[in-house]
């Protein structure tokens, strides 16, 4: 889903989620629209579904949090972290990449 200014390659997108998803830790990769609109997702159909609808709702709840601190800025990036889970978002454009991973995967 390239837009008419955005040269995408698939074979990038796939070697990048691929390089993403070799990291340790990562749980799932999720790309979608700001709308939630899943377009690939390595998590379960459930669990794309369900965390597409709430990081949807997130990300539009912390782009409007940004606008209005700062009306010539925009929200680039948010990540959240829990005990067991760390998600990082990535707006961009009308999509937008989320990385589920454990953040104590690294911890020997």
């Amino acid at each position: 889903m390239a837009s008419s200014n955005t040269n995408v390659n698939v074979s990038e997108v796939e070697e990048t989620l691929a390089r993403i998803k070799s990291h340790k830790g990562v749980e799932g990769v999720v790309i979608m629209t700001k709308e939630g609109a899943i377009i690939q997702s390595s998590l379960s159909e459930e669990d794309s579904k369900e965390h597409a609808a709430l990081l949807s709702s997130l990300t539009e709840k912390a782009s409007i949090l940004v606008d209005t601190l700062d009306p010539d800025d925009e929200l680039n990036f948010l990540r959240v972290r829990s005990k067991k889970k760390e998600i990082m978002i990535a707006p961009e454009g009308s999509y937008v990449l989320v990385v589920i991973q454990n953040p104590n995967a690294t911890i020997d």
